[in-house]
């Protein structure tokens, strides 16, 4: 069986497995604790970072960006990145403003000061760069809401990476007990929509040591 190498509360390994949850692709899950930096695991990913996916015929794929465009082109059945040039520009932006801009003012403010700073012991986390990540969060929510409000999901009217990656990163946070979601109506009535998705359940039995997710986190009804 193929083998997801993850964390918990990585968006980016959310995102792939929500992506083969949907195509209906069955994994394994395996915990690598990337600041422990394995031999054997940095053998097939020089980056140590995850997630890493590792297929049945040996093939191993790293990074997100990359495991999902290799889904897209292996199991073609389902277009997660649009079926039009003009759709997969879209879907394409939106994943780059999620993994990147939101990953880089919020996900990294928060999670990576409160959290991963702890494992990988690099010190106390910086109150100023957690005071920024809850500013950045409100811009982020509101705009995710807005989306939201002009299309049925983020990217247009299919359901798409766009949405997966999205997920990816709110689902952390939201385990986390992060987000305000009185932010935008909007913003939390499609994060509850991808949440009683089928593909979302296993995400919510996620439990992290020293993290206790808020009462919603598993709650479909919010």
């Amino acid at each position: 069986m193929r083998v997801l190498y993850h964390l918990p509360l990585s968006p980016f390994s959310r995102k792939v497995r929500l992506v083969l949850s949907e195509r209906r692709l069955p994994f394994e899950l395996k915990v690598e604790k990337v600041w422990e930096r394995r031999v054997e695991y940095l053998s097939m990913h020089a980056a140590g970072t995850v997630p890493v996916l590792v297929e049945d015929n040996g093939l191993v794929i790293p990074d997100s960006t990359v495991i999902c465009e290799y889904l897209e082109e292996a199991y073609p059945d389902a277009a997660f990145l649009g079926r039009t040039l003009g759709e997969r520009v879209e879907v394409r932006r939106l994943v780059a403003w999620f993994d990147g801009k939101f990953a880089q003012e919020v996900t990294r403010n928060l999670l990576g000061e409160k959290f991963m700073k702890r494992l990988f012991g690099r010190g106390q986390p910086d109150v100023s760069l957690i005071r920024a990540g809850y500013a950045n969060l409100r811009g982020h929510l509101e705009y995710l809401g807005w989306l939201a409000e002009q299309r049925k999901w983020l990217a247009g009217n299919d359901l798409s990476l766009a949405d997966f990656a999205a997920a990816g990163h709110l689902s952390a946070l939201d385990f986390a007990g992060e987000v305000d979601w009185t932010i935008s109506t909007a913003a939390r009535d499609w994060y509850a929509r991808m949440k009683s998705r089928p593909s979302f359940r296993p995400l919510l039995t996620d439990r992290v040591a020293g993290v206790d997710p808020p009462p919603h986190y598993q709650d479909l009804d919010f």
